[in-house]
């Protein structure tokens, strides 16, 4: 399972992509309101900075604009995937972005139903919700493997994006059905570093190289004779 970064913050891609993890970033309208600047520069900067797929949101009820926005939106840089929300309107948006070699990440899917017809409509990409699925009460796990299970047998290739990812737990499920991204808040991504015995770990090792200060000196110089 790919990882992607939901976050309309440059800062928060920076600093999570220099861990070497992220093979694509997800925005929204929401996400993007809450920066300074201007949405375009911030897109291209993300699509910089991942070198991958960025989904970067449509905001219009009927086809035919979210296609002229689409088209403008994939003009900013080569990686922009278009984000269309589920419905009747984005189903037939969809179709003509696809017909025209632009890629879409459907999102807003909440049932193996509207994923199928993401699908044939020619999604690059199903977004499922977990987090909101489980604010009402919704099993987002049976939810999910239900639409993974879906789309598998008829070779599709619209790949399942987990997406409204609350906690950890919700990442690991993702990955043991099947998903083939997830897209991940900063905060999420840094809870999944922690675990004390790591920490536990990490504290003992330095503690026993420090009670001998010569290998301490030794290592210092077989880095120092390393080539620049």
């Amino acid at each position: 399972m790919r990882f992607f970064i939901d976050t309309g913050s440059v800062a928060e891609v920076e600093e999570i992509a220099a861990w070497g993890i992220l093979s694509g970033a997800t925005t929204n309208p929401t996400l993007l309101a809450k920066e300074e600047g201007d949405p375009g520069d911030i897109i291209r900067r993300i699509c910089d900075l991942v070198r991958g797929p960025v989904s970067a949101e449509v905001v219009s009820d009927d086809a035919q604009s979210m296609v002229d926005e689409g088209r403008a939106l994939s003009a900013l840089h080569e990686h922009v995937i278009v984000k269309v929300p589920f419905s009747s309107e984005g189903l037939k948006a969809t179709r003509a972005l696809h017909d025209e070699d632009i890629r879409v990440n459907m999102t807003l899917v909440f049932s193996s139903n509207q994923a199928l017809l993401a699908a044939q409509a020619g999604a690059t990409y199903a977004s499922c919700f977990m987090g909101r699925l489980d604010d009402i009460s919704i099993d987002s796990t049976a939810v999910l493997a239900e639409i993974v299970a879906a789309l598998r047998p008829g070779g599709t290739t619209t790949e399942v994006l987990a997406a409204s990812i609350r906690h950890p737990e919700h990442v690991v499920t993702a990955a043991k059905l099947g998903c083939e991204v997830a897209t991940v808040p900063a905060k999420v991504f840094k809870q999944m570093l922690d675990h004390p015995l790591t920490e536990s770990g990490r504290d003992r090792f330095k503690a026993d190289w420090q009670s001998r200060p010569e290998f301490g000196e030794w290592l210092r110089e077989l880095v120092s004779k390393q080539p620049a």
